[in-house]
């Protein structure tokens, strides 16, 4: 007869099988952590999912959503892709975009780019990486509808640091014209689109004034914040 597995068995079924055994020693380490601070955290984390937040950032394992903005688990509902993109194609993060508001009723969704992204510099480098180049086509065509503000900038860091910029308002206006956001609008559901820059080398977020909480606010949000781009060196961006 075969013996029921206990927590102490799996455990040291792991311990000689994981190849990724420094992750799970981790795991137990944070879950002790966590437990000691709160003895009921985990309880309280599986009884519910009840964000204010749809995140939607790069891939990029420097920018971890909640601990960047100081939010336990939990608080933000997360959307991840190489650069940030929000493309109409993508049911992925369609699928993401209307459950956050169909379903989790979240009231904000922020586009977050990051300076210095890889995916942004491969474009202005136009280098070729393979398979995902056809992914970053879709910033590849911000690059272009902006290539005039984009050729003011000698330097690479600060064209990387506005293309940025420019891609995460850019997708702002794509997230704002998806059915979900547009529907829920029509139905008077509270939701605001919001646009973000994180900066790696301070830790600092960087508000780039582009907000919509409404259909008819789509377009003067869009000018307002470009017209803030043009004004300010992108140094003084980050």
């Amino acid at each position: 007869m075969i013996k029921p597995a206990t927590q102490a068995t799996f455990d040291e079924y792991l311990n000689l099988t994981s190849p990724l055994q420094d992750l799970l020693d981790g795991n137990r380490r944070w879950s002790a952590a966590r437990h000691a601070e709160d003895p009921h955290f985990f309880e309280y984390l599986a009884k519910q999912q009840s964000p204010k937040y749809l995140w939607i950032g790069c891939s990029d394992s420097r920018v971890p959503a909640t601990q960047i903005v100081d939010l336990p688990p939990g608080e933000i509902f997360v959307q991840r892709n190489v650069a940030n993109v929000v493309a109409h194609s993508d049911l992925n993060c369609l699928s993401t975009i209307q459950f956050a508001v169909d379903i989790l009723k979240v009231e904000h969704i922020i586009i977050v780019g990051h300076y210095g992204c890889g995916g942004i510099q491969a474009v202005l480098d136009e280098r070729r990486l393979g398979l995902v180049d056809n992914w970053l086509r879709h910033v590849g065509d911000v690059a272009e509808k902006h290539s005039s503000m984009l050729a003011t900038l000698d330097v690479m860091a600060l064209r990387n640091a506005r293309l940025c910029e420019l891609n995460a308002i850019e997708q702002v206006t794509n997230t704002c014209r998806t059915t979900m956001v547009m529907d829920a609008w029509e139905r008077g559901q509270k939701l605001s689109v919001h646009a973000w820059c994180y900066s790696l080398d301070n830790g600092h977020m960087n508000d780039l004034n582009m907000h919509v909480d409404s259909r008819a606010a789509l377009q003067p949000a869009y000018e307002n914040a470009l017209q803030r781009l043009m004004r300010l060196p992108a140094a003084q961006q980050r």
